[in-house]
């Protein structure tokens, strides 16, 4: 049946919906358990999202606790929480039993603490209680907050035949054996073993000859980040997690390394957008002002800024040369642009672990760059405004402060996030609204300036 599942093509209709929702309507448990169970279920939260708090929860107290543990993690956070406060401790618990442990520590998390304590006197394998008590230690951005405890380890000193023997047992307690990792008498990882090599291997022979020494592991400290990066880096299905006696813990696997890189890169484009929290489309308009405000406010700042820079010259360059003032727009929307595509690669370089090498060798890049682009974008600009007003001049002036003012901007989209990087501060902040804020506004000072020596005014 599973393969069954998993074979069939979901699309989420209206159709389908009506269809659960007239079944839910008129109490046919049996023919809507059929028809679910058909699903894989990772499409049945699908489903349930789209139905009503009452709804997902009839269909959630018909499945059986195996599928219902996987719907529960799947579902929108929003509508999980939902369920699980119309779900006594005792029905958690159960469900929560059906779960691997770092899901299972996932999902007590999210409750109180009152509540994260009623659920937890409720789990009746203990070995299983105190593997997520364990897990409920650890900060969610690390390791330790994201590493499974279900993984098969054997000992250096067993033999093949030995091993085999307790694989068997692990092994069932385990959804995907990724790998085999080999611990010492002192429970510390020291390598791991190829499946190959255990098959083909006499029995007699020893754990510690077939091994392999050259594992890669992560520190339970470690950000979350840092880890995905070296899971990503090496190509890896899953990674053991060790203490700092190098002591094996867990194992993070790639589905979850998946979610992390997900949500880091929500986050950097709600920062790259001028977002400062972590907020969704369905937040309360209080928490999207929240996040939202303060960086309009930056801007607003900024375009006050741009306002007593241009007061400040009016006097000297609008009665001579109005046409200046025209330019104006363009010259800080180059400047907000090329520095935004700047930052945007450095970014997206810093967090793929691409951008190597000192500050100094990307700026005079970026300089050389940004020269050739400002040089070429000048040239169209200066045949325009020549073409336009016959005051060479004029044109002179405009062309030649784009192209410094691309230059700048270029630099600035360059060191800004790679200075918050180097300070440990996420580099994601520093495109959108601040990178164009403040080209807009070294662009107008710039253009001001150059405008007013070459013109003499």
């Amino acid at each position: 049946m599973l393969d069954e599942k998993e074979n069939i093509q979901f699309q989420l209709t209206d159709n389908l919906i009506a269809r659960v929702e007239h079944l839910i309507v008129n109490q046919r448990d049996k023919e809507l358990q059929l028809f679910l169970d058909d699903y894989h279920y990772a499409d049945i939260a699908e489903i349930l999202d789209e139905l009503n708090e009452y709804q997902a929860l009839y269909v959630i107290k018909l499945l059986d606790s195996d599928t219902t543990a996987d719907v529960l993690m799947e579902l929108d956070e929003d509508i999980r929480e939902k369920v699980l406060e119309n779900l006594s401790a005792k029905e958690i618990a159960e469900e929560i039993e059906e779960l691997d442990t770092d899901d299972a520590a996932d999902m007590i998390s999210e409750l109180s603490e009152e509540r994260q304590e009623e659920v937890i006197s409720k789990i009746e394998d203990e070995e299983h209680k105190a593997e997520i008590e364990e897990l409920l230690t650890y900060n969610e951005n690390t390791a330790g907050g994201l590493m499974a405890k279900e993984l098969v380890k054997v000992y250096e000193t067993w033999t093949v035949a030995g091993c085999m023997r307790r694989i068997r047992g692990q092994a069932e307690d385990v959804t995907r054996v990724h790998s085999i990792y080999v611990v010492d008498r002192e429970e510390k990882l020291i390598g791991r073993l190829s499946l190959k090599d255990l098959i083909v291997a006499k029995s007699d022979t020893k754990i510690a000859e077939i091994s392999n020494s050259n594992v890669d592991y992560v520190n339970v400290q470690d950000n979350t980040e840092d880890v995905a990066k070296v899971m990503q880096k090496y190509d890896l299905e899953a990674i053991p997690v060790v203490n700092n006696q190098q002591t094996l813990l867990g194992r993070i696997t790639i589905d979850d390394i998946v979610d992390v890189i997900k949500e880091e890169a929500e986050k950097d484009y709600q920062l790259a957008a001028g977002i400062t929290q972590d907020v969704e489309a369905d937040d309360s308009i209080l928490e999207l002002t929240k996040a939202r405000l303060p960086w309009l406010f930056l801007g607003l700042v900024g375009g006050i800024g741009a306002f007593i820079i241009m007061d400040f010259f009016e006097e000297k360059l609008l009665g001579e040369a109005v046409i200046l003032f025209l330019f104006t727009p363009l010259i800080a929307a180059m400047a907000g642009n090329v520095g935004v595509q700047s930052s945007a690669i450095i970014v997206q370089g810093l967090a793929n672990d691409d951008v190597k090498g000192s500050i100094n060798n990307r700026l005079i890049k970026e300089m050389l760059l940004a020269t050739l682009n400002g040089v070429i974008l000048s040239i169209v600009l200066f045949l325009f405004v020549y073409a336009w007003q016959s005051d060479l001049k004029l044109a002179l002036a405009i062309s030649v402060s784009l192209v410094a003012v691309v230059i700048i901007a270029g630099l600035v989209g360059t060191f800004i996030p790679l200075f918050l990087d180097r300070r440990d501060i996420d580099p994601a902040i520093a495109t959108g609204p601040f990178i164009t804020t403040s080209n807009d506004i070294f662009g107008i000072v710039i253009y001001l300036i150059i405008s007013k020596f070459i013109l003499g005014v």
